[in-house]
């Protein structure tokens, strides 16, 4: 039977320590005939990212200590590794140079293939037939001017000569030499683009000295993103291209993109990072592929010679970082039930195994909410999408006739999506009566390039919007205590959380991590791959400056009338520290109850476990010091100004 008690205050078996203490992040499937690999990123340890081999039943790290692979091209990285015949190819967090490192050698060290720092090197693929490394380069050589970024060959025989294939554009990614080793595939995309506003898909050909003859573009434009370009068994390239206004797969046929599979749906995703991966053909050439649709994704079988669709059930509602062998298809699976793990799936029986999950947290079904995709009104007769979690306890209810606090949650980017997948994070906050609503406001990814461009020239409008209308849609169903609604993200998320805050009434209380308080600031003062975003976003800079003004907090505090946490790594290239500091400042003038938290050696996003569960403790602290209620976690105070 369980206890009557106010909500926020239950006693819950997720503890904060289970949360995030042995929690990996998870990418980079790579497949050697029956061997899997994969990168593990370890908050246990600092955030280390670690290569690690299933083979057998045996899984082992091989990279040693001291090394971590990891890339810092265009802040967000990714297509930090390739292995062929193996060896392993990657690049080095702590100096960002280049490396190999012989797979199947006890002890081997890695050997440098070529400097870092200026350069940082992603997308590594081989070129086998010329004995070389091909990859984007990103080369930081004059102080004060924008990085320059290039494909490039490095050989792989001393003296490991690098070579530039192709520059002038802004930005380079996914680098393809075709099967046969004669062509190479590749996306370029130039200021103010971002990779999914506009790109433009290569070919060319490799001339007898190893350049690049007769490049042409077969498709892309301002207009039109194209994703993930492959070469299939038999020389066909087929890529991901949103056209129709949907991320849908096309094959170059005669000298023209034939549609495969026309669906209302998305094959793509934002390329945030490099190495995305969301189809992969089997050995009969035959498209494995994942699509999302309303949130939820899929896999499914493509014959690409009839554009016949047949989809594999799996429990899997978030399916990325998919690559096809000989023992079925492998990928990162998330599911309600299930943290994000690498999962195999039989194509002929489609039975699923678990290779490794992210957290090893299970929790029993009388303390796991499931989300619900609701889909809610908004501004204008539109409708926007969330994912709502009920609080669920077994052991506490709330007294009767009592809401529960409701956690408005905000993602990133802000073109990125809420995934259903199971997070000890969410199930932290649900299991101890709290109510959460992850809101894909309008801008977000899955629901087609439309939906994704609803933020353009409106960010800080529309997404606040949505938030807010998803809140008063709950409150209007008995699902959440109008007096206690809280918003919360992160980065691009959390800029949505202090615009809500300040240019809203609808909230009680909120925290921010690594969140834009100054839109100004981060025009001026940000990395090369985010540079020209927020010309969509809000417009021009310098031109549209008043625009900037109107619609950042820090310049807005005095319509602020809400308690206020935030959280800061002090390292953070993507949103400076000063931004956190500044708004902490004005609203600690202001006398109301602020916290701010930062972090000295964290960076943007955070990645150490006693990070993760420190912010994570003082944000349960704090709602308890602004909601009045005693959380039954024992939990290290933090100093909140102004607070009575």
């Amino acid at each position: 039977m369980s206890t009557e008690r106010k909500p926020g205050a239950w006693a819950s078996p997720i503890g904060i320590e289970a949360v995030f203490g042995e929690s990996l992040g998870l990418s980079a499937i790579q497949l050697d005939g029956d061997d899997v690999y994969w990168l593990e990123s370890r908050a246990s340890e600092g955030g280390r990212s670690v290569l690690v081999r299933k083979r057998g039943e045996r899984i082992e790290d091989l990279t040693p200590p001291g090394f971590s692979p990891r890339t810092r091209a265009n802040e967000y990285g990714g297509g930090a590794i390739t292995l062929h015949d193996g060896w392993l190819y990657g690049c080095n967090d702590e100096d960002q140079a280049l490396y190999r490192l012989r797979l199947d050698v006890a002890n081997a060290r890695p050997e440098r293939l070529v400097a870092g720092d200026p350069h940082r090197y992603a997308d590594l693929v081989v070129d086998a037939q010329r004995q070389r490394l091909i990859a984007v380069r990103e080369s930081h050589e004059n102080a004060g001017q924008e990085p320059v970024n290039r494909l490039v060959a490095i050989g792989l025989r001393a003296p490991h000569e690098v070579r530039f294939l192709q520059q002038g554009a802004d930005f380079y990614s996914s680098p393809r030499p075709s099967p046969d080793g004669r062509q190479i595939a590749w996306i370029s995309w130039n200021h103010p683009n971002l990779p999914w506003d506009g790109t433009a898909l290569w070919i060319a050909d490799f001339a007898d000295d190893g350049s690049l003859a007769n490049a042409r573009r077969i498709a892309g434009g301002e207009h039109e993103s194209i994703f993930q370009p492959e070469w299939s068994p038999g020389g066909e390239l087929v890529f991901v291209s949103d056209r129709s206004g949907w991320w849908n797969l096309y094959a170059w046929r005669n000298g023209e993109a034939h549609a495969l599979c026309p669906l209302q749906a998305e094959f793509g995703v934002p390329q945030w990072t490099f190495g995305a991966s969301q189809y992969a053909f089997d050995a009969q050439g035959r498209i494995v592929c994942a699509y999302s649709s309303d949130g939820f994704f899929s896999l499914a079988l493509i014959d690409p010679s009839t554009s016949e669709k047949r989809d594999i059930p799996t429990p899997y509602r978030d399916i990325g970082g998919l690559r096809v062998g000989e023992a079925g298809v492998f990928f990162i699976g998330g599911s309600p039930s299930e943290p994000a793990s690498i999962v195999r799936v039989d194509l002929c029986s489609g039975q699923s195994q678990v290779l490794r999950r992210s957290n090893p947290l299970v929790v029993d079904e009388g303390y796991l909410s499931a989300p619900q995709a609701i889909t809610f009104p908004t501004t204008g007769g539109q409708s926007a999408h969330a994912f709502y979690y009920a609080p669920r306890n077994r052991d506490f209810h709330a007294p009767e006739g009592v809401a529960p606090p409701l956690l408005v949650l905000n993602h990133g980017g802000p073109t990125s999506a809420a995934s259903p997948t199971f997070k000890a994070s969410t199930q932290f906050w649900t299991s101890r009566g709290f109510a959460i609503v992850d809101v894909n406001y309008g801008g977000s990814s899955g629901y087609g390039r439309a939906y994704r461009e609803r933020l353009k020239g409106r960010w800080g409008i529309v997404d606040v919007d949505d938030a807010v209308n998803a809140a008063r849609h709950l409150v209007g169903q008995g699902l959440a205590n109008a007096d206690q609604l809280a918003i919360r993200g992160g980065s691009a998320g959390g800029y949505t959380a202090l615009a809500a805050l300040t240019f809203r009434d609808t909230f009680k209380a909120g925290a921010s991590y690594y969140g834009i308080g100054d839109l100004e600031t981060l025009a001026r003062d940000t990395h090369k791959f985010e540079s020209r975003y927020l010309d969509s976003l809000v417009g021009p800079y310098p031109a549209m400056r008043s625009v900037y003004v109107e619609r950042s907090p820090i310049h807005h505090v005095d319509r602020l009338s809400t308690p206020l946490i935030l959280f800061q790594g002090l390292k953070d290239p993507v949103v400076p520290p000063n931004q956190a500091q500044a708004m902490f400042d004005a609203v600690k003038r202001k006398g109301l109850p602020v916290a701010y938290v930062a972090f000295a050696d964290e960076r943007h996003g955070f990645r150490a476990a006693a990070t993760n569960q420190r912010a994570l403790s003082a944000e349960l602290y704090f709602y308890g010091r602004v909601f009045g209620f005693t959380p039954a976690d024992a939990i290290e105070p933090v100093t909140i100004e102004n607070l009575q």
